[in-house]
């Protein structure tokens, strides 16, 4: 998917196939998140205003062009993570025995469905540092491109979490559906509040940030 130009996506996106669709789309703005964060961090390397804060640019380079790497690739794993479910709701269901297995495959299908949007939110998560960084020291020409970073950092966080708390909804384990929703839900207070804090703190007019 992720050799599509923008155009095929997008039309990919549009019609009535199931993939991609919001967890893929989820994993696209983390990694534009990730991609705008380290173009910010390149505007501001080797600017003589900026010399104090060179480092912490170069610092921000290498993760944000591995996160985006690594969110380009999970908007197929995530249409692809739903596979084991599929399949195995295809399984024999004539005995006792071939319901048990059916069941137990379905159950690990979902679990599968759930680890890899909740490993996009992880990695989009991990953008919003860097883009505060890029906010508050970046080049103040690229504020809003830093903003923009943010912004869809958090949007890929909590759209990848929509996915997971939506499978959770059919796992049968009470203990991981009540260790994942909690995890969720820190991600997910933490993603919003991330964000405000960083809108607040950027130097442009009140009209770009509401």
């Amino acid at each position: 998917m992720k050799q599509m130009t923008i155009e095929q996506f997008a039309m990919q996106t549009a019609s009535n196939e199931p993939v991609p669709g919001g967890g893929s789309i989820s994993a696209l703005a983390g990694a534009l998140a990730a991609a705008l964060t380290e173009m910010v961090a390149g505007l501001t390397i080797g600017k003589k205003k900026y010399v104090e804060v060179e480092e912490e640019m170069k610092e921000a380079v290498e993760p944000m062009h591995k996160i985006c790497e690594q969110l380009l690739d999970d908007i197929k794993r995530d249409s692809e993570s739903f596979d084991l479910y599929m399949q195995a709701l295809t399984l024999p269901k004539e005995t006792e025995e071939e319901k048990a297995a059916r069941t137990a495959a379905m159950q690990n299908g979902l679990k599968a469905a759930v680890a890899v949007p909740l490993s996009v939110a992880k990695a989009a998560y991990e953008v919003l540092p860097f883009a505060e960084t890029m906010v508050v020291k970046g080049n103040k020409t690229a504020v809003t491109d830093a903003l923009v970073a943010t912004m869809m950092a958090r949007t890929a966080v909590l759209g990848a979490l929509f996915n997971v708390k939506i499978n959770l909804e059919s796992i049968k384990d009470e203990e991981f559906v009540k260790e994942t929703s909690k995890e969720v839900e820190v991600l997910e207070k933490k993603a919003i509040a991330f964000e405000q804090k960083i809108l607040a703190q950027a130097q442009v007019s009140k009209s770009v940030v509401e």
